[in-house]
Parts: C-alpha cells; structure tokens; sequence
C-alpha cells in the first residue's frame, strides 16, 4: 500500500476557520490522504469568529508533510512574526512537494521568505503586501507557480483544494469531489470590489483602515526580519 499523503494546516489563534477548514473537506477526499491541524500545543484555537478549533497534533509531532496549507484571517499578523511558525515552515517547506495558502495565510508564507521569486495571490484588501516580500502578485481566484498554490479570499480555499486534488490525485477524482460537496457557488451578492456595488466596497474599506495599519506594521517588522528594505 502506497504511504498516505500527509497534509497539514498550521493554525494559530485568530485564524479564519474557512481558511482551512474549506480545503481540508476536499484534501481529506482524496484517497490516501491524511490531513491534520498543527498548532503549538493541543489546547484550543479560538478562530476569529469565537469557534474553538481543537489541533491533531503539535509542531514538535507533526509527521513528514508532503503538503503544508497556511489559511489566514487577522491572527496572520501575529503569526508572521511567531517564532514557532516560522521555524516550523523553515524547517518543513522545503521537504513539502507543495506549499499552499488561503487567503492571508499567504503573508504567513511571505514573512518566511517562501514567496520570493513566485506568483501569488491572497485575498484582495492585501495583494498589494505581496511585492514588498518578493512575490509577483497575481489577482487571480488559484495561482499556481510551480510547488506553491495560493487561493484568494476565504472562499477560494475550496478552489485551490480542487486544483491541488486534481494534481495529488487526478481530475476525475478532483471533479468527483467538486460533486460530492455539491461546489456550485452561486452568491446572491457578489464578494470582490470588482463586482460589489460601489458604496459597499467604499463603507467596507473605511472600516478596514485601521486593519490596514496594523498590515503595514506587520509587515515592516517581517521585511526588517528578512534584511529587506520595503
């Protein structure tokens, strides 16, 4: 019997539970797959919502990973700067044959260098942070450069799982899998400033700025831990 293909999801507190949780309903369909939640310890995450997410295992016990999926949500600021997490993604990235995020667990995978030189995406309000790091930011829903795949926002966790299952396993299995979760998003209200009624994307930027500054001293930290000159 082939070796299962290990994947894990880093969590830490203030993590947006969609993040992972999305891909990880498809990552776990796909045969042999084993996926597991790695935290530092085995108490309780509290997401960004308030749900308390319980871990699999820790950093220190984590099997050998073939994959590593870092989801976001606002707790990615703290996290980019999380010695545990950062060691435990120089130590393990580079024996993964795929390192992937969801949404701003990209910035996770930027403040450890592992973004440099690759195209990437991450949910809209923060694809300008990119480039500081050395990504090529790509405004697209999935970008895939060769061994990392990052999706968008939230949501578009379910996509990049789709096109990571196709890849792990095949494309009938991933379209299978895309029927079986029954993955046919038709939103009554469109989710992207592109699409979004204009007073809707201006109200929610105004509520994000104080967001906003806290991104730009994350990331100032981060590049200044990286020897770069943002």
């Amino acid at each position: 019997m082939a070796n299962p293909i290990q994947i894990g999801f880093p969590i830490f507190p203030g993590v947006t539970q969609l993040d992972f949780s999305g891909p990880w309903e498809v990552l776990a369909r796909v045969p042999g797959a084993q996926c597991h939640l790695i935290a530092q310890d085995l108490h309780p995450v509290r997401s960004d919502s308030g749900l308390q997410v319980l871990p699999t295992t820790t950093f220190a016990l984590a099997p050998k990973l073939d994959v590593l999926c870092l989801p976001g949500g606002p707790g990615h600021l703290t996290a980019m700067a999380d010695t545990e997490i950062l060691r435990f993604l120089d130590v393990r990235a580079p024996k993964c044959r795929f390192i992937t995020s969801v949404c701003t667990g990209a910035m996770i995978l930027a403040a450890a260098g592992l973004l440099r030189g690759y195209r990437a995406t991450t949910h809209w309000a923060s694809l300008h942070r990119l480039a500081a790091f050395g990504a090529h930011p790509i405004a697209d829903r999935v970008v895939a450069d060769r061994d990392r795949l990052t999706g968008g926002g939230v949501t578009a966790g379910i996509d990049m799982g789709l096109t990571l299952a196709a890849t792990l396993a095949d494309e009938a299995t991933a379209r299978s899998i895309a029927l079986g979760i029954e993955y046919a998003p038709a939103p009554p209200f469109p989710g992207h400033p592109t699409a979004a009624k204009s007073e809707t994307v201006t109200e929610l930027e105004a509520k994000l700025a104080p967001y906003r500054a806290r991104m730009a001293e994350a990331d100032a930290k981060a590049l200044e831990r990286l020897g770069v000159n943002s």
